[in-house]
Parts: structure tokens; sequence; C-alpha cells
């Protein structure tokens, strides 16, 4: 702290007195008598957007917020800092001690800081990084003790770079460098001749090491060459064993020979730990010799096939140490200076490793993982190292997916997590006010989240809350990782009100208004998590009324990005899937450009951008005035396209695209245009899928298609009759053999004949069909079909009895559950009514059990078609059917039936 802050700290004693008098009595503080060092220890806790934001208030607090105390560290990786970046923040930068940075373009702009007294640097993801930046930034900080660049590959990064790095930075103690493509002698003797401090290098993933001068680098104590290729190990064992003050040793995920590590132990004095985790020569040693590397008592040997944390507990010397907890009793007790080095480095290799493993998942480490590899990693979440803490909260992240793809996540690994009371600890490290540890630890417990005992234990301990809250964060990276977080939760049903009661839905829709400038992680994962709690009737309403129509059609509008197009369009989808229960549905067909945007959504090249957009006009199509507002944005051309190029793809979007042109065919107009479109031909070979869900999509809206004698002619001709023929007869679900029946009782009721005389062509004349036949195959197989309720014995039973059970039981064995879901217009009750006098007795069957089915009490619309019924008078011709005596037994029991459910619907009408 400086002078100034200490001297106006004892000038205002007596003022924080009357300051807290005043906050017990009065509801507004001026915050601007706050004493100087309260105020700096309020900037302490608040990122550096913050603190600038409170910075601005007044001329004090300005100048407090550039108190050297608060500019010793600087943590830039979730910001983007070029050269005008660091210029402003130079003049608070004179006694910066320690940067961390992320990207190359902050690389080539940390000279600008000026920070000539930095002593560490970090800096990750630097792809880019080239042999002059780095040259530059080692020349502009000679007092650097400790230098790190990784864990991306520093392929552009040569051997002059390290060179340079000696020759300037003498006060070295520490250089870990990622990915190099080689490191030769004259680089490391240069670090031998010129740094005479350097401690601990890392060479981690590098292409070729000189072994031999490595050797000679004898102030060395920690050398790690993880992942290193092309090591000679019998040169390095020579060499390195001779080191005098090594007592650490990294061969982690290298091809270290079973010899070298045995020659390692043996000849050097002074080593005490080697770490090679993932070794797989010594994996398959100790598979073949499970005796070969027993520890001797001066050096401790730590692989995957040994218990790690007992093996670095074993380390601590007095009183016992807990081995779930060693790095956590590490920060907390040890006083020893050298094994607070050791263990220091330590948390930072095996971060590292397990980190890697997790990244690459190697095939055979299921039980390495469960058995300690995500204990070890809960451990390292507890370290003082902050970079460790968001590496492992990042390993573990990374270890429970096994397809990234499909976000699928192994359960036994997510589980594991769970067990070891991971659960609190990432939340904990959520809560952290460093914004690097709450991205990590939000990845964490949203990949975990995919599983859903997980979920619940998130949710238990209080997740939502907390992913909400961060959703809320100004950086980027933790409102997207917060969002994916959410997005995984709301899969859950029992999760989706709880993440509306914490104000999750306005905080998931601000974000889209908040980010909507190419940040497409971030509107991904919002826009995924508004679709999921769409489903939801109560959220889905949450959704509308904190603007989220607006958010996702401007998404579907204006985004380019796949992905979130594909959330967006699912989000509008289940948003107008609630048509009867909330006005969701007319809402996203008002918004403006809405229609219109779905329409042109189904032409992308993305398939499940098409399906989503598809299914939301199937939706939406459910209302009379969207329907005819897409039909009027070109829907109907469009969504015939889309059904005409998905016979190879997916049965979802074949469903989509079938139902889509069922919904737009509801009216006469929409329907005529299908079939001019040329729509009947892509879904008669829907028709033929064998999803059921595909072909029973397609046969509604061939049901629909065929009340039109144009359209009823154009299937004939384009081979519909076997098509539906076979549906009606083969198909699993009854709900499509019933909708084929249907439509092909509308094309023989005899209304096509007049139109069949003419043909349904342009030039006037039809393709050559035998139209006699097809009505033969058609009838036969409607019949068939009926039969299939019918039961002979029940059937006798009820036409010989007037009593009401013995209708309720044959109407109960007939009814299609969900045909009850089923809409019609008084065109259509009254085309079923007019075909209950027709001359075949089959079409008379047929219609009484489609009225049947339409009219059964407790049917979604069953009062809606009753009344339509009473409307055209139906109760005479119904009691008509049920008496005559040439009509099938079917045709009567069905009739009677249908004359008990207008009964029904009668006395159940309010007065």
């Amino acid at each position: 702290m400086s002078r100034r802050v200490r001297r106006r700290t004892v000038q205002s004693k007596n003022k924080e007195k009357a300051i807290l008098s005043s906050v017990s009595s009065e509801n507004d503080v001026d915050w601007t008598t706050l004493p100087d060092d309260t105020v700096v220890q309020l900037f302490s806790y608040l990122n550096y957007r913050d603190r600038a934001s409170l910075g601005s208030t007044c001329r004090t607090w300005r100048l407090l917020g550039s108190s050297p105390c608060l500019w010793t560290s600087l943590d830039l990786r979730a910001h983007r800092c070029d050269a005008d970046t660091a210029a402003v923040l130079a003049p608070r930068c004179a006694h910066l001690r320690s940067l961390r940075f992320r990207g190359s373009d902050s690389a080539a702009a940390v000279i600008n800081l000026r920070a000539r007294e930095l002593k560490e640097i970090t800096g990750e993801y630097c792809r880019g990084i080239t042999d002059a930046m780095l040259g530059v930034i080692a020349a502009r900080h000679e007092a650097l003790e400790s230098l790190q660049i990784g864990p991306d590959p520093c392929e552009r990064i040569s051997s002059d770079a390290v060179r340079h790095v000696a020759m300037c930075c003498t006060w070295l103690q520490r250089l870990r460098l990622s990915g190099v493509r080689e490191i030769d002698g004259e680089a490391i003797g240069s670090l031998a001749r010129h740094c005479p401090r350097l401690e601990e290098v890392a060479f981690l993933d590098c292409g070729s090491i000189d072994e031999g001068a490595l050797g000679k680098v004898e102030s060395l104590r920690l050398l790690s060459v993880a992942g290193s290729r092309n090591v000679k190990w019998a040169t390095a064992s020579l060499n390195w064993s001779k080191l005098p003050n090594l007592v650490g040793l990294d061969v982690s995920r290298t091809d270290v020979s079973p010899s070298a590590v045995s020659r390692f132990i043996s000849q050097s004095k002074s080593l005490k730990v080697i770490c090679a985790v993932s070794c797989m020569s010594l994996e398959e040693e100790e598979v073949h010799n499970p005796m070969a590397f027993r520890n001797s008592k001066e050096k401790l040997l730590l692989t995957v096939f040994t218990d790690i944390s007992k093996g670095v507990a074993s380390l601590f010397t007095g009183s016992p140490v807990d081995k779930q907890a060693v790095f956590d009793e590490f920060s907390r007790k040890n006083k020893d200076k050298n094994l607070n080095v050791m263990m220091t480095w330590l948390e930072w290799i095996l971060s590292q490793s397990l980190l890697r493993m997790a990244e690459t998942n190697p095939p055979g480490m299921d039980d390495f993982w469960l058995r300690q590899g995500a204990a070890l990693l809960l451990s390292l979440v507890k370290s003082s190292q902050e970079d460790v803490q968001e590496r492992a909260a990042t390993a573990l992240a990374t270890f429970v997916v096994v397809d990234d793809e499909n976000a699928n996540v192994d359960p036994a690994r997510s589980e594991v997590v769970m067990r070891n009371g991971g659960i609190p600890l990432l939340l904990e490290l959520a809560r952290s006010c460093r914004e690097s540890a709450q991205s990590e630890a939000a990845k964490a417990i949203a990949n975990l989240s995919v599983n859903a005992k997980v979920a619940k234990a998130v949710a238990d301990e209080g997740g939502i809350t907390i992913l909400t809250n961060l959703a809320r964060s100004m950086n980027r990276l933790v409102a997207e990782e917060a969002a994916g977080g959410l997005w995984n939760l709301s899969v859950g049903e029992e999760h989706k009100a709880a993440i509306a009661e914490t104000g999750g839905v306005k905080a998931l829709v601000d974000l889209i208004f908040k980010w909507r400038a190419g940040v497409d992680g971030v509107l991904e994962r919002a826009a995924g998590a508004l679709a999921n709690l769409a489903a939801d009737d109560k959220c889905s309403l949450e959704v509308a009324m904190a603007g989220g129509v607006h958010a996702l059609v401007m998404l579907a509008r204006s985004c380019k990005t796949d992905g979130v197009l594909e959330q967006a369009a699912r989000a509008l989808a289940n948003l107008a899937a609630h048509g009867d229960n909330n006005g969701n549905n007319a809402a996203v067909g008002q918004e403006a450009g809405a229609l219109e945007a779905l329409v042109q959504l189904t032409c992308s090249q993305n398939e499940g951008v098409r399906q989503e957009a598809a299914g939301a006009l199937w939706n939406l199509s459910f209302d009379d005035r969207n329907r005819e507002a897409i039909a009027a944005a070109a829907g109907v051309e469009a969504l015939v396209a889309l059904a005409q190029e998905c016979s190879n793809s997916s049965e979802g979007l074949q469903e989509r695209a079938a139902g889509a042109l069922w919904g737009l065919s509801v009216s006469e107009a929409n329907s005529i245009a299908i079939g001019r479109e040329g729509g009947i031909a892509p879904l008669l070979a829907l028709a033929r899928s064998e999803a059921e869900d595909v072909h029973e999509t397609a046969a509604g809206a061939l049901w629909n298609l065929a009340f039109y004698s144009g359209n009823a002619l154009r299937i004939v001709e384009e081979g519909g009759v076997p098509i539906l023929v076979h549906l009606c007869s083969s198909s699993g679900s009854k709900m499509a053999r019933f909708m084929a029946a249907l439509a092909l009782a509308y094309m023989f009721d005899g209304r096509m004949d007049e139109v069949a005389l003419v043909g349904s062509s342009s030039e006037g004349s039809s393709k050559s069909v035998n139209f006699d036949g097809a009505r033969r195959m058609a009838l036969k197989h409607i019949e068939a079909f009926v039969m299939t309720f019918s039961n002979p014995q029940v059937f006798s039973t009820a036409a010989a009895s007037s009593a009401p059970a013995a209708l309720s039981q044959v109407a109960e064995a007939v009814f299609i559950q969900e045909a009850g879901h089923l809409r019609c217009s008084s065109a259509e009750i009254g085309r079923f009514v007019a075909m209950i006098r027709n001359p075949s007795s089959i079409l008379r069957a047929c219609a009484a059990f489609a009225l049947l089915q339409f009219t059964i009490p407790g049917g979604r619309h069953a009062t809606h078609h009753a009344g339509l019924l009473q409307k055209a008078g139906a109760a005479r011709v119904l009691r008509a059917a049920a008496a005559a005596a040439t009509a099938p037994i079917e045709a009567k029991i069905f009739a009677k039936i249908v004359l008990r459910n207008l009964e029904h619907h009668q006395l159940e009408a309010p007065i």
C-alpha cells in the first residue's frame, strides 16, 4: 500500500465510525467517504473491467484504483490486448511483477506495457508467437525470473529464441516452453552459461532436445520433458543422472524405456521423484513384471499403476497426511521450503499431464480415471496455484466427454466425480472472484451435468443459482460456459422451473442481445437452453415475456452460424408447440420477419437447420393466420422443395418436412398449391419409409390433400394407391393405417370420378391408370382395416342390447388414442356425413368409424366435432345408418356409438 493511502487511512478513523453509524440509520450511503484502505480492499476483489468502471465515478477513486498494490499482477487472458490497450494500461504497470495473457496478438503487445520490473510472464495459446516476439519480450524484461509459453505448441519458436532468452534474462529461475520443434545444444548451453539461477526447465511436447547439453545445466533441480519425442533415453539417463541438484524428473507421456527409468533410480544420487504417467513401455513392463519398479527408500516413482496420492503423501515427514487431500494439506500446513518447491512442481506437472491425457483420451484408461485420476484432479482443484486449479477443472470438464460431437458423457466417470465430492468443490470454484476460474469451473459443471444424476446433484447444491449469476457476467467466456451449464441442466424437466425461478430465462435472453456480434458460442448455448425451456408450457411463457421471441427471431434472421440457427429455430418450434395453452404460437408468427426467416432456413445447407426450421413451420401452421402467412412467404414452394430433397436425409428431417406440408394443407388454397407445385410425389415417397413417424406424418398430409379431387387424381396417377394400401394394411402405427384408409376413402367416394374424365395434367389428359382396379384394391383394404377392429361376439352382443355398457365396451376397444388430436373442418365432417349415405357399405362403415374416433368424449377436439355434426343435422343420417337392415353390423354399431357420443356432448354443453 502506498504512503498516501496509509496517511489518508489515519486521517479517516473518526470519520469511519460516523459512516458506520450512518449506515445503520439511513438507507443511502455516501460511498465516496469510505476510508482509502477500505476502497483499495474493495478494488482488489474486482476484475479489471469493474475496477475501471468504479474508478470512473470520481477523481479520488480513480487515483485509488491506480494504487501500485492493485497492479502487481495482471491477468489479461479474458481480454483482447492490442498495442492501444497496452498503452492505456502502461501508466499502471510500473510496479507490475506478474503477467498472464492469451494469444499471439497479446504477446506482441506486451512490450507496450513498459513493465520493466516484470518477474513472471505466462502466455497461453500463443501458437503464432515467433522468435522475434519472444526475443523482444526477453530484451524488454531482463528481470524475468519465470517465463512460461504454452500449452499450445510454439512451432514458430526455434533454438535462437531460447538462446536470446538466456542471454537477456540472466535472473531466470524457471523456463517452461511447449511444442518447440528443436532445442539444440547451443541454446541449452546458453542457458547453462548465462542463467546460473535456473532451477526448473520444462520442455513439453518438443520435437527434439539435446540430451547431453541438458545434462550440463548443473543448477537444475526440476526437469520435465513430458510428451517430448525423439529423446535418446540411453544418453538422457546417462547424463541427467549426473546432475548434482536434480530432485524431480518428469518423463510422462513419453516412450521412456524401462531400462532408462531403472538407471535413473539406481544412478542418480540427488533424484527424489520420477513422474512417468501414461508411459506405454512402463505400463507394458509392469504387466509382465510387477516388481520391476518397486520404489527404493530414497526415490518415488509415480505412474498410472502406482497410488500417486499415497506416493506424494509419503514425501511428508512427521504427522501423517490424508492422501485424498494431499495438495490441500500441503498448501495449508507445510513449512519445509524444499518440500514446498517440490509440491508446487508436482502439482503443475500432474495437472499438465492429466489434462493432456483427458484431451487425447488414450484407450485403456478407464480404470485409472475411476480408481485415482478423478480424485487426483479434485485434489488439484484445491491447489493454491491458480493455474493448477483452472487446469484441473478443465481436465474434469474434458475427461468425462467421450464423444464431443454428440455431447456424450461417460456415466461412470461423471459419477465418480460426484461421489468424490466434486460438485460442491467445483461450485465453490465457480464462486471465485477470478473470471478464469469461473469459466473453467462452469465448463466442468456443464459437461458433468449431461449426466442426469450429476445434474440433480448440481441443482441440489444450488448450482442453478450460481450458473444463472455467471450467465450475467460481462466476461464472454464465463457467460458462455454458464449458458452451456444451463443448457444441459434444462434437459431435465425437473430443473426447468428452478431455472426460471432464479431468473435464468431473463439472463439467457439478455445474453443474446448482449453478445450478438459474432460470439457464436454464447449465442448457441443461450438459444439451446431457451429451446429446452420453451418445451415447458410455463417456461415458454417466461421466455416470451422476457423478450425471447424477438431475440430468437433476430438470431434466425441475422446469424450466419449453423449451430446458432439450429438452436434458434428449435426454440421457436418449441415456443409454437403450445398452441392451445398460450399465445406464443401467434406471437412468433406476428414477430416481424419470423416466418420469412424460417422459410429461408429450410433452404440451408445444414441438415439440422433445415430440420428445426421445418419443425417450427409445422407447429406454427396450426394457427390459421400463420398458415396463410407461411404460404404468402413462399412456404409451400420451399417445403415442397425440401420434401423432394430429403429422401436420403435423417428421419427427423423427413418427418418435419412432411409435417409442415400436412399443417399447410389444412386450407384449400394451400392444399391445391401443394399439389400444383409437385408435393404429392415426394410425400408418397416419404409414405414408403420404414420409419413409423415419417410415414405416419406423410399419410396425414396425403389425407388432407386427397380431400380435393384434383389432388386425389394426382395421387392415383403417381402410383399412390398401392402405397396407401400398403400403409393401411401393414403399418405398425394405427394412426398411419387410419389416415391412409381415410385418404383412400376420399379418393374413391365418387367425387374424383368427374375430374378423372378430364384429367389433372395441364394438357388435359390424365396418365393411363386402371381406375376400376385401383378402386377395388382401395375398398378391399379399407374394409380389411375396419374389420381389424371388429369382434363378432362383442359386436353381436352390442347389437342385441340397448344397454350403454355394451356400446362403451366396443368404443373402448376400437378407440385410437392419437386420433383424438385430429381436428376436422366443417367441410370434412360434412363429407363423412355424406359418405354414410354412400352406396358402398365399406365406405359407410369407414365413415362411421372415423366419426366415432372424432367424437369420443375426452378427445382434444371431440366437442368441436360434435358441434359440427349437430349443425350438419347428422343425427338423422346416423339413426338411419344404425337402423339400416342391409348395413354391415360394424357400420350399425359405429353409428350408434357416434349418436351416444353426440348425446353425451349435448348433456355436457353449458346451458
